[in-house]
């Protein structure tokens, strides 16, 4: 009788702990969209669901990609929690009431100016001028050397219209100098600077050394190309550039509310902080390490939280300024 009751108790924890499974199973349908880095959220992802048996379907493309993708989706939402590389991105989503408002008690150690109750920064990076060392030209120390002779048809520069975080330096340039940015972007057409693709495309030809510098490199994708053995040299400019903190939101359409917090909360612990400051980026965190400059040390432009143009004018004015007898 004994062994019978047993049996039957085994049979009842084997079906619960397949029912839990079951369940679990149906919650692995937590999609995250992500622009870049691809290897940082694969390990942001693996590190939650080793957490919580919780599998997360990563979409990583450039900002642009995403929110596309994002919006052909609006019938049938498929994400539950969006990483952008632009806070403006979560800005326009939040006026949209598009976002779930949520604070993550992990929160508390990131600094208020990265977050808000709807968003908060995953990491954050700057941008740059990213030199390559062995290109024959001369160190630059701010934006206007890259408009010297010593680099004619040398520089490259990722696409604004690509890249959030090129529209911030646009942005910044233009709140900091106003009409003096407009000359300097002038000065580097006239020398012969190409508007790239999004940013991988703009670092490329720099790595291969066929051209000599980047105007306005994201930082951390410098900074592992640095840690792999290429000889360039990531150089913040003295008169200032702009940080591009990375908000990460949940989606109001989530099917997964729940875990899509849980999966903030997660990023924004110590150990997924730990594994922002391992992709080179600065983490969010005060209290988390890194292995790079801090935003502390940068003489930081004024973006969109301190007023700014409207973002497609500037790019519009921007896109006619490098279309120009071209």
């Amino acid at each position: 009788m004994t062994h019978h009751s047993s049996f039957i108790k085994t049979g009842l924890l084997t079906a619960m702990t397949l029912s839990f499974a079951l369940t679990a199973a149906s919650a692995q349908a937590l999609t995250v969209y992500t622009a870049g880095p691809g290897s940082l959220a694969k390990k942001l992802a693996a590190g939650y669901e080793k957490q919580t048996g919780v599998k997360v379907e990563i979409f990583q493309a450039t900002t642009g990609k995403v929110m596309a993708r994002l919006d052909a989706e609006q019938a049938n939402p498929r994400a539950d929690v969006l990483i952008s590389a632009s806070w403006d991105t979560a800005g326009s989503l939040e006026k949209r009431d598009a976002l779930l408002a949520y604070e993550s008690p992990n929160a508390a150690h990131v600094p208020a100016q990265f977050k808000t109750p709807y968003y908060v920064a995953q990491g954050i990076s700057a941008l740059g001028i990213v030199w390559n060392t062995q290109s024959g030209t001369p160190e630059p120390k701010d934006w206007q050397d890259l408009a010297q002779p010593a680099f004619k048809d040398k520089v490259t520069t990722p696409d604004p219209s690509l890249s959030g975080a090129s529209l911030d330096l646009l942005e910044g340039l233009q709140n900091a100098h106003g009409e003096q940015a407009w000359k300097l972007f002038e000065q580097l057409k006239t020398n012969g600077m190409i508007i790239a693709g999004p940013n991988a495309q703009a670092l490329t030809p720099v790595l291969q050394g066929a051209k000599a510098a980047v105007f306005g490199a994201v930082d951390y994708v410098s900074y592992n190309s640095v840690e792999a053995g290429e000889a360039i040299k990531v150089i913040f400019p003295a008169s200032g550039t702009v940080i591009a903190p990375r908000p990460m939101m949940i989606l109001k359409s989530s099917k997964e509310p729940a875990q899509a917090k849980a999966f903030i909360d997660y990023v924004l612990s110590p150990e997924g902080q730990k594994l922002v400051a391992d992709a080179w980026l600065m983490p969010a965190r005060d209290d988390v390490d890194a292995k790079r400059p801090l935003f502390k040390t940068l003489k930081v432009l004024p973006t969109a939280s301190t007023g700014s143009a409207d973002r497609r004018q500037l790019l519009d004015k921007f896109a006619t300024l490098f279309a120009a007898n071209n």
